[in-house]
């Protein structure tokens, strides 16, 4: 039988209100060792992510290991999108074995989960296959997660894909949700939140929009 296409997105695409996303121990003693990105390129990319769900209204838990004993306060530029909104300070590296933040999950009620956070072989993986075995669909933004080596990062990566978890990037993240440039209510915090983080692609709306005032739509 023939295939007919029609003009709607895929079921597999990432919406505001369709996913929670859960930023893990962005902290000062988990950077330190980080080395599979750079810093500056890591605090961009969370920036962004934490930009891009606050601007969309999706549901956002944030949550840190030893923030008070070892491992310092989360990054400003993650929590500062969500302005009196609580850390949830944990024990466990396994983010899925703490109770506090399961709690929050199950409150949101959603069944799509997207991780971004430190280390990735070790507090993304283990949420990550957790929420898996239990019937969750799992986004990893791979960009805004980082190791100890590049080999750290890859593997764990390579792990999570390989149990069904979908690896997505950080500016990718932002685009999915606005997806349409048509969409004019978002389209001037999409832009805003590209420029300031979003890199060489912000440069260029920066150009573009200052020497012929272009538009993407």
């Amino acid at each position: 039988m023939p295939i007919t296409a029609t003009p709607t997105p895929g079921a597999k695409l990432l919406s505001p209100k369709d996913h929670t996303l859960i930023m893990i121990d962005f902290q000062s003693q988990m950077a330190f060792a980080t080395h599979s990105i750079d810093a500056v390129t890591l605090r961009s990319n969370a920036a962004l992510v934490a930009h891009a769900a606050a601007g969309f209204g999706a549901s956002a838990i944030l949550t840190t290991v030893a923030e008070k004993s070892f491992s310092g306060p989360m990054f400003e530029e993650v929590t500062a999108p969500f302005p009196g909104q609580a850390l949830l300070d944990r024990t466990s590296m396994n983010t899925w074995e703490d109770a506090a933040v399961i709690k929050q999950v199950n409150e949101i009620g959603k069944k799509r989960i997207v991780l971004a956070g430190l280390w990735t072989s070790v507090c993304i993986v283990g949420p990550a296959l957790s929420a898996l075995d239990q019937g969750f669909e799992v986004y990893v933004i791979t960009d805004a997660c980082g190791d100890v080596s590049a080999e750290a990062h890859n593997r764990a990566v390579e792990r999570i894909v390989q149990a069904g978890g979908q690896p997505i990037t950080a500016l990718q993240y932002l685009l999915e949700m606005q997806r349409d440039w048509a969409r004019t209510d978002t389209y001037d915090m999409t832009t805003g939140i590209a420029k300031k983080f979003g890199g060489a692609y912000g440069l260029g709306i920066i150009y573009a929009k200052s020497m012929f005032n272009a538009h993407e739509g």
